[in-house]
């Protein structure tokens, strides 16, 4: 079988405000390899979710270039996976019919990991922002992505459900990779192979994830860099 990795060629992205500016990639080259969780750390607004965007394709980015050989799902946590004036079960079809998979056999699946009882044929807008994780989780996971992208979503729910949320998702790690932003460092320990910090738009890539989380650990004890130092 063909090993399906991302990679990323000189990646350039900043976000430009009111005079100020964030560099959330700076000349990123890296490589997500076939069949590997990896770990995401990163200060508060580091732009770990900004990454996961450009590499669902629904963020542009400056320059560069992102290739992949696989097929990779939007990130799931970003509040922009479900439309708001739609019930979930019309969301679930809806994604079912643009992914090509069958429509009633994910609605199913969605309907039983979710947990959602009545609210399942109300407005998303009506959900708390947990249900709303809840149901972009199940979708995700009820179709079949060579990379599931996954910002920080296995954290909602109480511990049985978080439970859950973990052994679907390893279930689902048997056969495919993950980037997974998250500051949970014991999920980072238990399910990630390898890890990375992003840090004033430079990924620092390991393939020891307790390398990445000392690393992340001595960032937080410094404060963070100047973003509109010139470059």
């Amino acid at each position: 079988m063909e090993a399906r990795v991302i990679e990323l060629r000189n990646l350039r992205k900043t976000f430009h405000l009111n005079g100020s500016h964030t560099v959330v990639a700076d000349n990123i080259n890296a490589v997500f390899p076939d069949r590997t969780c990896v770990a995401v750390l990163g200060r508060n607004g580091a732009g770990k979710s900004s990454l996961l965007q450009m590499l669902a394709g629904t963020l542009d980015y400056d320059s560069g270039e992102i290739v992949s050989t696989g097929s990779i799902s939007w990130p799931v946590g970003f509040a922009g996976s479900c439309h708001p004036e739609l019930t979930g079960v019309q969301n679930v079809r809806f994604v079912a019919r643009v992914y090509g998979v069958e429509t009633d056999d994910l609605v199913e699946f969605v309907r039983d990991f979710a947990e959602l009882g009545e609210h399942f044929n109300l407005p998303v807008r009506s959900y708390s922002s947990g249900m709303k994780s809840r149901l972009a989780f199940g979708m995700s996971m009820g179709i079949k992505f060579d990379t599931y992208l996954v910002d920080e979503v296995t954290a909602v729910g109480d511990a049985s459900f978080k439970a859950k949320g973990e052994r679907l998702f390893t279930d689902r790690l048997r056969n495919s990779s993950a980037i997974m932003v998250t500051h949970g460092l014991g999920q980072v320990k238990r399910l990630c192979q390898h890890a990375a910090v992003l840090e004033d738009g430079h990924l620092y890539y390991y393939t020891d994830p307790q390398e990445a989380i000392r690393h992340h650990q001595e960032l937080m004890k410094s404060p963070p860099p100047d973003k509109n130092r010139a470059r």
